[in-house]
């Protein structure tokens, strides 16, 4: 554990416990955490720091959470919950429990074609359903591929992903693994569904081969053989690899566009076709050499000049005008001299090879004919029929003298099951009965296909403990794999309640494991949905103090949302107002959001009155009202009278 790590320890949103590290990519780290909501363990990818603070990073990291939010499928990681905020931002994905495919490769080294075969349908059903949802992984390879312990796979790291509408070309951005890329990538041209076709093809080639198709000192000049090169055929590595994949691989790996498979759905359908019948052969003919540049990995075969002698003279003409054409500069560094010298000799080449695919066919069109009607001229008395041995048991034909004396036997490799053969009984020949054969002085070779009897009814796999989904696969593979028994099984999911067992995990399966299988079976997988929610009445907190408030609610097993709104109010500081969702029943743990009194708003303090006897600033002169001048009027003081008037 890095105790230097910031993360690692702490609680995100209150939910999710960081307990390790457990990787790290180019735009984020990847951590062990646990879900305290759900209790299970689950993976965190959170966006690196130094990226944090660029809008491009950002917008790259939540289109990548957009787009795998998108995908439900078994071969795929699933995406669980997306987080964004101001101080992190991260995406909870499923926790998933193995190895790449790369490490597995590295350990193992050459991988047997019936395990690449594996691995490689269920690539490509992931994919397929990517592109389905209009998503393109653009960056397929061994790395980003987790083998699970029950052998099946899922494709992580959708981080470059791009919504087909919203994809950049790489001429603006360099994405993915040098080794895997398409030759458009390469090129930094428009990439479509295409380009995971040719990627998948290049992983499919690596396990068949223990070899990466191409190899250079520099990362450029790898690119440029993506662009430009022809790899060794498989086969040419690993003679074990049967015609018919082989064909699909280089199919898929094909450089030139229109000739790739245009669509995963196309892939898919030839696997599997190839996986009910590996004597299946696809005819794929690989480019000839003018068609690529000069850098080549191997030869064309004469073979191929055969295969194509018929087409290359129809396209003769247009192959003349196109020396017509002007050479224009190739990438690569070629000058205009180096790349007329270069195309002069491919055009050479070409022409020798035509010259000889015309000998080829001719004698092989001689021998045909000879072969037709050779035995006109020689005598009966040379010939045999081979006799039949469909039917016999082996045992008695290998010892039989008259056979030994006349036949080579062997035994075929791909001897089977069969419902009409007992197990020692032969049920095909090569060559058939009645086959005229010229007697010479060594035996006639005959190959013998003989039965292993019966094929024996499968059992029930140990699924306890793992996905529901990867559960269900697995017993839809053995419907697959044991096709000729019409097993005809009907496979029922029952959902149920669980303190104990992780969410989405088998909890027991009906039959239960190493448990013979029969005809028209029901399969009952048992998984588990965690545990029950409860659900409780929220309290009505307003006029509670903060702290109270609090309390209350953890004891009905509720939480405050955050952050807490405080609003001026008359009442007391830290007096709760307002609480959501009062009343209601909620599922325990539910976040319930305050409103609380921040006290009431202050008093401003009174406008002071001027006193007219204090001292004016400078400048200002007061000067009081004028006294009025004029004064009321007395009373009138009445006359007095005149004694001794006689007026």
């Amino acid at each position: 554990m890095d105790l230097n790590d910031k993360y690692i320890g702490k609680l995100l949103d209150n939910r999710y416990e960081i307990l390790e590290k457990i990787g790290a990519g180019g735009m984020a780290v990847v951590y062990k955490a646990r879900c305290h909501r759900l209790n299970r363990l689950v993976a965190v990818k959170i966006l690196k720091e130094e990226l944090a603070g660029d809008e491009d990073f950002r917008r790259r990291f939540h289109t990548e959470s957009q787009a795998v939010a998108m995908l439900s499928h078994p071969n795929i990681v699933a995406v669980y919950d997306v987080s964004k905020t101001p101080r992190v931002d991260y995406i909870v994905m499923e926790l998933i429990e193995g190895i790449t495919l790369k490490q597995y490769i590295n350990r193992k080294g050459l991988l047997s074609w019936k395990e690449a075969l594996h691995f490689s349908i269920q690539i490509a059903k992931a994919i397929a359903h990517a592109h389905s949802k209009g998503i393109i992984h653009r960056d397929i390879k061994p790395h980003n591929i987790m083998i699970l312990k029950d052998g099946s796979i899922k494709v992580a790291d959708f981080g470059i992903a791009r919504l087909i509408s919203n994809q950049n070309t790489l001429a603006q951005e360099s994405l993915g693994s040098v080794h895997y890329i398409s030759p458009e990538q390469a090129k930094g041209g428009h990439v479509d569904v295409r380009t995971d076709i040719y990627s998948l093809g290049v992983v499919m080639y690596e396990m068949l081969t223990s070899r990466l198709p191409f190899i250079g000192d520099s990362p450029v000049s790898v690119a440029i053989q993506h662009i430009s090169s022809i790899p060794l055929m498989p086969r040419d590595i690993n003679p074990d690899v049967p015609q018919g994949l082989e064909d699909i691989t280089m199919h898929a790996m094909e450089s030139r566009l229109r000739a790739r498979y245009a669509t995963a759905e196309e892939l898919l359908r030839d696997l599997e076709e190839f996986r009910k019948n590996p004597a299946a052969v696809f005819r794929y003919a690989p480019p000839a050499a003018e068609s690529r540049a000069i850098d080549e990995t191997r030869p064309v075969p004469a073979e191929l000049a055969l295969a194509k002698s018929a087409e290359a003279m129809k396209q003769a003409a247009p192959a003349r005008r196109e020396r017509a054409l002007p050479l224009r500069p190739r990438r690569g560094g070629l000058s205009r001299e180096e790349y007329k010298r270069a195309r002069g000799a491919s055009f050479s080449t070409a022409s020798l090879i035509a010259v000889a695919a015309v000998i080829v066919l001719a004698v092989g069109a001689l021998l045909f004919i000879w072969g037709s009607v050779k035995d006109w001229f020689a005598p009966d008395d040379n010939y045999v029929s081979v006799a039949s041995f469909v039917g016999m048991p082996y045992d008695e034909v290998r010892f039989e003298e008259e056979y030994v004396r006349m036949y080579e036997f062997s035994i075929a490799v791909d001897s089977t099951y069969s419902d009409e053969y007992d197990e020692g009984v032969i049920y095909a020949q090569t060559p058939k009965a009645d086959t005229r054969e010229m007697l010479t002085d060594e035996r006639i070779e005959v190959t013998l296909y003989v039965s292993q009897g019966k094929r024996p009814m499968p059992r029930m796999p140990d699924l306890t403990g793992q996905d529901y989904r990867v559960a269900e696969n697995a017993v839809k593979r053995i419907k697959t794999e044991y096709a000729e028994l019409n097993l005809e099984l009907e496979i029922v999911m029952q959902p149920v309640k669980s303190d104990s067992v992780t969410r989405d995990l088998v909890i027991e399966t009906v039959p239960s494991a190493d448990e013979l299988m029969t005809k028209n079976m029901t399969v009952y997988i048992t998984y588990s949905e965690g545990p029950e929610i409860k659900k409780v009445e929220v309290p009505n907190v307003e006029g509670l103090t903060l702290s109270a408030a609090r309390l209350e609610l953890e004891s009905k097993k509720l939480t405050i949302g955050l952050p807490i709104e405080y609003k001026e109010s008359e009442a007391a500081y830290d007096t709760v107002l307002y609480n959501t969702q009062k009343g209601e029943l909620v599922p325990e743990h539910t976040e319930i959001f305050l409103q609380v009194s921040s006290g009431p708003p202050e008093t401003p303090e009174p406008t002071k009155t001027p006193d007219p006897t204090e001292t004016e600033p400078p400048g200002v002169t007061y000067e009081p009202p004028e006294t009025p001048t004029e004064m009321p009027p007395a009373t009138p003081t009445p006359p007095e009278e005149t004694a001794g008037t006689g007026e």
